[in-house]
């Protein structure tokens, strides 16, 4: 019987042995789950709901969130059901254009910069992954009602449709949203930055085709509203209410259709959910607790000004399942963790504090002081005449290449190539996991870094040289640059080899076969284990 079996304990209990348990079955635990059970390992899933939630949360994603469901191998059947948005307007209350965000049709990551999409279709692909994928079980009907770990191992205590069970787990990962029951447990504290409030949210599925504002804001005193589109059959706004207890009243069908009645009418639309919200903005203090960590919601609230809240989560997701799966495997301790939160929180907070001074400038019920926001955002606009773009920052210190050096930490860039075979964008041309993208000239260099570099291709790490053609090699992948995107990176940084983690972000770069061997050997041992040190640790 394997570790996956269900088998009798003494108290009448059913018990379970994994490698890690997953709470929660939204997005982000989704995503967690099919990572790691496509890393090849044992995964089961704890979702309190009967089934998918099958309403709309989360209505934006961005490129990089995209370039993992391309991973996952769910990209392109998604893509009919999305929408591509190319800009974000912020109006004020007389329609005048206060702020004009643009967005690339082609991002850093190789896919459209932002898309609006319809939760329920997210959802449906992603289950689709976990179940197809050998080594996940998804349970339903399983809220965890208690926590208890040891020193190599947690148990969890579920209420499962068949009486008490017991999900015995080398690691947890907690993705069960802004309550969290395993935070709660743990008795992590929050940090609350203070940005609430409250909104109603009016969700509509088309019936005809409607010319609708896809992306905007409403700063609007007497009112602020949103109004976005969640995919191209549905569509959404939001109105900032006076307190909760307006929604009792408000939700009401015939005040909902009254509100938006500029815009929209029953022959137009089903109104098909009418919700309160409360925005909030708080960031735990401990995102590991031993052998448990936090992802999402159960780490961090952000405002949805940015569209980033399940984005975030999915940057999660990816950081942990490949440091999960380097600790499964052997190649590091579990004090590789503690690397997770010092590398995603600093990220998590500038997203958090960008999102708190747009939508304070969105609710300013004060007429006067909107009235002077709209005079320095309408002479800002006037001086620059130009859209303005997002950055998000890079990692906080962590697992991250010994030297500093440009682009460390930062995002990777994705571009398209072609192997002799096919063309298409790199990660579904060469495959998973790190890589370690070198200027094809080093590849005929010094025997010392041929070494390495035929070592780390023999552990698994993708070697890839982008360059003017596809050639045959030994151990690496020579690919044709197609449209010159790793050439312009590669200048721009001033380097000839880039290590990339599987989480897409930059662990290092080098410039000259001797820097570059340096490099290649860090790599070689984080991967491995094998180079007799320990992996650094983030300084206090």
């Amino acid at each position: 019987m394997s570790a996956m079996d269900g088998v009798g304990g003494g108290t009448g209990r059913s018990e379970t042995a994994v490698d890690v348990a997953v709470v929660g079955y939204g997005p982000v635990g989704m995503a967690t789950a099919a990572l790691l059970g496509r890393a090849g390992h044992r995964v089961v899933v704890l979702e309190r709901y009967d089934g998918l939630y099958n309403l709309p949360r989360a209505a934006i994603f961005d490129d990089e969130t995209m370039r993992t469901l391309a991973r996952l191998g769910i990209a392109e059947g998604l893509l009919p059901k999305l929408r591509v948005q190319r800009n974000y307007e912020w109006r004020n209350g007389h329609g005048d254009l206060l702020i004009e965000q643009a967005f690339a049709e082609v991002g850093r990551s190789g896919w459209a910069e932002w898309f609006m999409m319809y939760q329920p279709d997210l959802e449906e692909a992603l289950d689709g992954v976990c179940r197809s994928t050998p080594g996940v079980e998804v349970r339903h009907s399983s809220p965890v009602v208690a926590v208890e770990q040891t020193g190599d191992h947690v148990v969890l205590t579920v209420d499962g449709p068949g009486g008490r069970q017991s999900v015995t787990a080398r690691y947890v990962v907690a993705c069960d949203g802004g309550n969290s029951f395993v935070r709660s447990a743990l008795g992590v504290t929050q940090q609350d930055y203070g940005f609430s409030e409250p909104w109603m949210v009016c969700d509509f599925r088309f019936r005809r085709p409607v010319d609708l504002p896809a992306a905007l804001q409403f700063g609007d005193p007497n009112g602020p509203t949103s109004i976005i589109s969640i995919g191209p059959d549905h569509h959404r706004f939001s109105f900032m209410l006076d307190s909760p207890e307006d929604f009792e009243t408000e939700r009401a069908p015939e005040r909902v259709w009254k509100r938006v009645a500029a815009y929209l009418t029953p022959e137009d639309a089903e109104l098909i959910r009418v919700a309160t919200y409360t925005f909030r903005s708080l960031v735990a203090d401990d995102w590991r607790r031993g052998r448990i960590v936090l992802a999402g919601d159960a780490a961090h609230q952000m405002p949805p000004f940015l569209g980033q809240g399940m984005c975030s989560g999915i940057r999660d997701a990816q950081n942990l399942a490949f440091k999960l799966d380097l600790i499964l495997r052997g190649a590091a301790g579990d004090g590789l963790l503690d690397t997770y939160q010092t590398e995603r929180e600093p990220h998590v907070r500038a997203v958090t504090e960008k999102g708190i001074e747009l939508g304070t400038m969105q609710t300013i019920r004060d007429p006067e002081r909107a009235a002077e926001r709209d005079r320095v955002l309408l002479a800002r606009r006037a001086a620059s005449q130009k859209p303005e773009t997002l950055r998000f920052p890079g990692l906080g210190e962590g697992l991250l290449a010994r030297a500093s050096g440009p682009g460390r930490g930062e995002l990777s860039v994705q571009g398209a190539v072609d192997d002799g075979t096919r063309s298409g964008r790199l990660d579904q041309v060469v495959g998973d996991g790190f890589h370690v993208l070198v200027d094809p000239a080093l590849l005929a260099g010094a025997d010392d870094l041929s070494g390495v570099l035929h070592d780390l291709a023999e552990t698994g790490v993708r070697v890839v040289a982008p360059g003017g053609r596809a050639d045959d090699h030994p151990w690496a992948a020579v690919v044709r640059d197609v449209d010159g995107t790793y050439r312009r990176w590669f200048a721009e940084l001033g380097v000839s080899l880039v290590a990339v983690r599987p989480d897409f972000y930059v662990f290092g770069t080098a410039a000259g076969p001797d820097a570059a061997g340096v490099l290649a050997r860090e790599v070689l041992g984080t991967v491995t284990g094998a180079d007799g040190a320990p992996l650094r640790r983030p300084a206090a």
